[in-house]
């Protein structure tokens, strides 16, 4: 039961046309828009080109928005009830979670295949086969952070709007984490410290080795220790909000 449940929700989740443009179509486009079409597409940068690292950061942002929206809408449709009605089947609560844990996990591959389809199809390079999949890897290992975040999301707001909003709010977190454009000086020094800046410097890492892209100041490098710092610090801030919703959520019952 719970194969054939992860496949229904799989193909449910593909089928959401609205929902699969912000995670896939949408970072698609923005990769091609920024990342193809512009006259410094072929730049150099680090054991890539320019190409290359907007895709790696394109396909990111759109990993996270899968696993954010998945996490919250999940959290939001065992608060209504959904989740009782399958504690009676033989998939059980534990079989429930897992499928949704899959599920998010195989849509966010989608976003990254698209956009390293099309960067593989384009302009992007790196000077060795095994970074690509070195990137796949932690893009899809990383975006696990933001289903904690989705999963708080759900938990403390208890509607699919609340979601929608926390999923809404990836724009943000993204451009003060460095993956729009690249930031210097203060600003940059604040994105240190916002939650997406450490995924997207560890997803770059096999192409920059930490090295930040600056338009206006002196090259700075970033520790991978940093960036693992960010990534686990934000992980114990969600899973920690996230535990302590389910708790009250639990209390009120």
């Amino acid at each position: 039961m719970n194969l054939t449940y992860t496949l229904h929700d799989y193909r449910r989740q593909l089928r959401d046309v609205a929902n699969m443009f912000f995670i896939a179509a949408l970072p698609a486009a923005l990769f091609v828009m920024f990342g193809v079409l512009q006259d410094w597409s072929s730049e150099s940068a680090g054991h890539g080109n320019v190409s290359a690292y907007l895709m790696v950061s394109m396909a990111t942002y759109g990993a996270i928005t899968a696993t954010t929206s998945i996490a919250g809408s999940a959290t939001v449709e065992r608060l209504q009830g959904w989740g009782r009605q399958l504690a009676m089947t033989p998939m059980g609560t534990s079989g429930y979670v897992a499928t949704k844990v899959i599920v998010a996990l195989a849509v966010a591959v989608v976003p990254m295949a698209v956009v390293f389809l099309i960067g593989l199809g384009t302009s992007a390079t790196m000077d060795d086969a095994w970074r690509w999949f070195a990137t796949a890897g932690i893009i899809v290992a990383s975006s696990v952070v933001f289903a904690l975040y989705g999963l708080a999301a759900g938990l403390l707001f208890r509607s699919e709007g609340a979601v929608g909003a926390a999923s809404g709010l990836l724009v943000v977190f993204a451009f003060l984490g460095n993956v729009f454009m690249p930031l210097s000086g203060a600003l940059l020094e604040f994105a240190r410290f916002t939650p997406m800046y450490g995924i997207v410097g560890l997803v770059r890492y096999p192409i920059t080795e930490g090295w930040v892209v600056s338009v206006d100041s002196a090259p700075e490098q970033d520790s991978v220790w940093m960036l693992l710092a960010n990534v686990g610090v934000w992980a114990a801030i969600f899973g920690a909000i996230a535990l302590f919703a389910a708790r009250k959520a639990t209390a009120r019952k």
